[in-house]
């Protein structure tokens, strides 16, 4: 059983909290104050507790970045010192808005958040994945019609094994998982987020995933 840490009480990190800890993982989801709201997450399992996020990244052994990409940078640097040594899951899109509310343009072009995080972060290991989907397939993507890809990049191999992992214990077969390599890749999949409001504008919040086909 691992220890993982959620950072973000949204739609994402309560998701990610049900199924992994109904997977036998301890799951802290951390807000900005241990009473943020979490109605969706609990009950969900037994294993779910709450804290602020300085001692969810703290007391974790894995890390998941769920708070909104446009914010995560300034505040996961704050946590340097609790995310030291720690694999850093990073599952956000720092966009900014267009007029609908929807993803308008990156915040990092030429770049990535995950990179960006990785160089503030440097006793960190930071892992990029599952940020190429809509919220619900990130724990179901045995329900899409076709099989998904999830992507994967870090510059540590034993960080991305233990990601691996997890994704196994969120649904993902080995199929499924496409390593693209160092942190660097990751602003490819960063900038797949841009295919996202024009799918949406069109069919609505049905669940999707930007996959290969082969």
């Amino acid at each position: 059983m691992t220890s993982i840490g959620i950072l973000g009480t949204g739609r994402v990190g309560t998701n990610l909290a049900g199924k992994l800890s109904s997977a036998g993982h301890h799951v802290t989801l951390g807000g900005r104050s241990p009473k943020d709201p979490t109605d969706r997450a609990a009950g969900a399992a037994s294993r779910i507790t709450f804290a602020d996020q300085r001692t969810t990244a703290r007391t974790a052994d894995i890390v998941i970045n769920a708070t909104p990409g446009d914010s995560s940078l300034d505040r996961l640097t704050d946590l340097r010192t609790e995310l030291s040594g720690k694999i850093l899951v990073d599952v956000s899109n720092a966009t900014r808005d267009a007029d609908d509310g929807l993803p308008g343009e990156l915040c990092h072009p030429g770049s990535s958040l995950a990179e960006k995080l990785q160089a503030a972060l440097p006793g960190t290991h930071v892992v990029k994945t599952l940020n190429t989907m809509l919220f619900m397939v990130m724990t179901a993507p045995e329900t899409l019609g076709t099989p998904p890809t999830v992507y994967v990049s870090g510059d540590d191999e034993k960080a991305k094994k233990s990601v691996t992992g997890l994704l196994g214990d969120l649904g993902w077969q080995p199929a499924w998982i496409e390593d693209l390599g160092d942190i660097s890749t990751a602003r490819a999949t960063e900038a797949m987020v841009l295919v996202v409001p024009h799918v949406l504008r069109r069919h609505g919040f049905e669940p999707f995933a930007v996959s290969l086909a082969r």
